[in-house]
């Protein structure tokens, strides 16, 4: 099923949202290439600029799974529908597709419409920690740790549990701004100068923002995050 169609028939997907990916999705142009892997972000998004649905689909699959887990993680204990947010930033690129010029990489693009969706609902909800995430090293991923498999036992999935639960409070407990410095950095995997100008501070700032993220992530999970 097509990214599109995806977001058109979500059970988790607002009406609205629905609506607006079906409308996008009826505009879009029938004729579509097949695309390699090998093709870049901003290549597929000028083609999908161009009518070609393969080339969304494409990018969609490429980073639907990188984008989902810093939105969740961003917005962990804060009220809000993660999914809608998701649905809501792959509508806003597809309205922008024909504004789209490829003078930023196409991924910090992409997480720049994702952190500002983000911070427009907090102002809404949450404008205190909006406020926050405002104001101006390759460590490991330690949701990594936990490792998929295709058949865990029941002693398996309760440690995978537990261990999730252990990540999730311990991402909570972090200040807005650590935590978004340090999801921005493992998700959108960007260097950490294009995580300074995405979060509007000099890269030292954002470096120092990291480093107490990860020191206070490797403190809160010992034994779980080595």
């Amino acid at each position: 099923m097509s990214g599109f169609a995806l977001l058109s028939t979500n059970l988790h997907t607002s009406t609205q949202v629905a609506a607006e990916a079906a409308a996008v999705y009826s505009a879009a142009m029938p004729d579509s290439a097949a695309h390699s892997a090998t093709d870049s972000d901003e290549a597929l998004m000028l083609a999908f600029a161009a009518g070609d649905m393969a080339a969304f689909d494409a990018l969609y699959a490429r980073h639907k799974r990188g984008l989902y887990a810093f939105v969740a993680r961003l917005l962990i204990g804060q009220g809000i529908a993660v999914d809608d947010v998701f649905q809501d930033v792959w509508l806003s690129v597809a309205k922008a597709r024909a504004q789209y010029r490829p003078t930023a990489r196409f991924r910090t693009w992409l997480f720049q419409i994702a952190r500002n969706r983000t911070i427009d609902l907090l102002r809404e909800k949450r404008p205190a920690l909006a406020s926050e995430l405002q104001a101006h090293d390759d460590d490991g991923d330690p949701f990594d740790t936990i490792a998929d498999s295709d058949t865990p036992t029941p002693d398996i999935a309760l440690d995978r549990s537990q261990k999730a639960a252990a990540i999730a409070r311990a991402l909570a407990a972090l200040p807005a701004a650590q935590r978004e410095a340090f999801l921005l950095r493992e998700h959108s995997e960007l260097p950490l100068e294009e995580v300074a100008r995405l979060t509007g501070v000099n890269v030292e700032t954002a470096k120092s923002r990291l480093r107490y993220a990860v020191a206070k992530l490797r403190a809160a999970l010992r034994g779980i995050w080595p």
